[in-house]
Parts: C-alpha cells; structure tokens; sequence
C-alpha cells in the first residue's frame, strides 16, 4: 500500500500524530493536539494533516487508543471521544490499544532510550511492557513466523502486589477508608501515587497535604515523599515479577507510562529490581530476565508503526484497495 501512512496515539489528555513516509523508517511529522480542542478524532486527524503535514492524504493508518476498541470501534476511558475508525475516510486503519502499540515497539527501541534496571540484555522470547500513568497498562509481545504480535491485557485490575508488613499495613488502612478490595492499578499509577503518599501518612500517623504524583515526585526532600516513591517502586518490582512469571517474560521486562520516566534514578536506587527477584521457588528464573526503562519520547508511535508495517507487508497485495478495510 502506497505510502505516507499516519500513525496516532491517544490518550485522554493528549492525540500524538506521525506520518510514515519511508518503509522501516518511524514516524516524522510529529505533532501532538490537545484533546479537548477537537470534537473527535476525526477532526483532530483532519487538523494534523492540514496543519502538520502539508495535506497528506494517507491510504493506511494504525490508531492506537487509550481505552477499549472492537473491531473498527473505540472510546476513550478518559475523554468524550468515541465512535468508528471508518469515519476517519483513510482504506486501510488499523486500530489497537494503546498498550500493544506500546508492546510493538519494544523490539525497535535503539538502546539509547532505554535504561537498564538489572539482569542480563534483553532476549528474543517473549516481552511484557507494563506501565504507570492514568492507569497500570499492561500488554505483552509474542515472536512469531511473520513477525511481533502483541497482546494485550487488564493486567493493571490484578489484585495489589503486598510482599512486606509495610505493605500489608497501606492496603489495611485504605480498606478501612472504605476501599473493599485494593487492586494493582489503585496504587500503582499516577493516581495511585497520590493515594499511597495518603495511605502511609495514615500508617505513619503524621497529618500530609494531599498531594498529586507530580508534587510527590518533586519533593524527594521531604521524608514521606521519598519514602512514597520507595514503596512505589518496591512494589512495582513484585507486580513486574508477578508478570513476568505469568507470561514467561524470557526476552524481557519493560517499564514504560508517564510515571517512570520522571523518577529514572530513583528507580534505578530503588528496591524494585530485588523485589521483581524475590520470588522464593523462581529467583533463578527471575535472575535471568531483563528489565528496562524505556525513556523513549514517542514509543507508542514509533510501535503503531511498525504494526502497521507488518499488518501490510502480511496482507494480499494489489494495486490499489477496493474497499475500505479494519482490523
């Protein structure tokens, strides 16, 4: 299929937008809208071709959302948007969650944007990418004959990864707040942040200003913030492990989300890699995979890229399309 393809990433905040003009080459053109200055995506897609992308009219795209998709349909968990890819009037749409357009990115990654956290380098086997943000992503990769399949996952609703008393004591007293059952994603998200910083003040018995994840982030000074984060990461290193033993996550484990990317040293210093360890029957296994930050700008893009590239080059080829086509 004649190229440029255009390739998105929407989240609820923002609509991230390439344009591929190359084959095996990531998106150019990059640009990112404000979700709430268009009434949907197809006027945010008609606003980022005519005003970043000199009036390209692409014949095939991948949009990876941040929320549900079936079939040609989708809709944001975060944002009014909702409705049909064919709506967007380009032959041939790809639509995927955001998560396995982050997951088909892993293997395109250049090592330069991503930062090690322990183990060996990272293998072929199957990946995982997890992430805190909004909400705990989570999605994995699996190699196969004609290339990368992702796929994707609700593992951010698992139920909350305890190991230590500390831990036991946070989930106790946001029971007692009235939170029935604590799950991964209410602590180990943005939000999820800003109510663990709350859980340990009232396990500390100290009076603490609700604070959000950006504020707690930025105050390593003081005692609570800091020991937040530390509680934050530990407990992310027994949730990736959990993954990775689910998924047998040989060829590596991936951190990704709007979280992590802002706290790279903290987490580098941090107990996470000992905890992802810590599984008493599996450390040896867990010893041997590796975990990374990835610290990439635009994955997500870079990763509906390179599934589309793949979705086309398995596809019967023809000269043009005759009809319009979703998968």
């Amino acid at each position: 299929m004649n190229l440029p393809w255009l390739v998105a990433d929407v989240g609820g905040t923002n609509a991230r937008f390439g344009l591929v003009t190359e084959p095996g080459r990531g998106p150019g053109s990059v640009a990112v809208l404000a979700v709430a200055d268009h009434a949907g995506l197809p006027e945010a897609v008609a606003a980022y071709l005519a005003e970043h992308a000199d009036g390209a009219r692409p014949e095939a795209a991948c949009v990876a959302i941040a929320g549900p998709v079936e079939g040609d349909r989708y809709r944001l968990t975060n944002a009014g948007w909702a409705g049909s890819v064919r709506d967007l009037g380009i032959p041939h749409v790809e639509l995927v969650n955001d998560f396995e357009a982050l997951a088909a990115s892993l293997p395109h990654l250049p090592a330069a944007e991503l930062v090690g956290l322990g183990g060996p380098a990272p293998g072929h086997g199957v990946k995982v990418v997890l992430g805190p943000g909004t909400g705990l992503g989570v999605a994995g990769l699996v190699p196969a004959a004609e290339g990368w399949i992702p796929v994707p996952g609700e593992g951010g609703h698992v139920t909350v990864p305890v190991l230590d008393e500390r831990d036991h004591e946070i989930v106790r007293a946001l029971r007692a707040e009235g939170m029935g059952h604590v799950v991964a994603e209410h602590l180990l998200s943005g939000p999820g942040l800003a109510r663990l910083h709350h859980a340990l003040a009232l396990v500390r018995g100290v009076e603490a200003p609700r604070l959000a994840a950006s504020d707690i982030v930025a105050r390593m000074d003081d005692s609570l913030c800091a020991e937040t984060v530390e509680v934050f990461c530990g407990m992310l290193g027994t949730f990736a492990g959990n993954v990775a033993l689910t998924l047998g996550a040989r060829g590596g484990v991936y951190l990704g989300g709007g979280v992590l990317p802002r706290i790279v040293e903290r987490v580098r210093a941090s107990d996470f890699r000992r905890r992802f360890e810590a599984a008493p029957t599996m450390s040896g296994y867990l010893a041997g995979i590796a975990t990374s930050l990835i610290v990439s700008p635009q994955p997500a893009l870079l990763g509906a890229a390179a599934w589309l590239g793949q979705r086309l080059s398995a596809a019967p080829k023809s000269s043009k399309p005759s009809k319009l086509e979703y998968a």
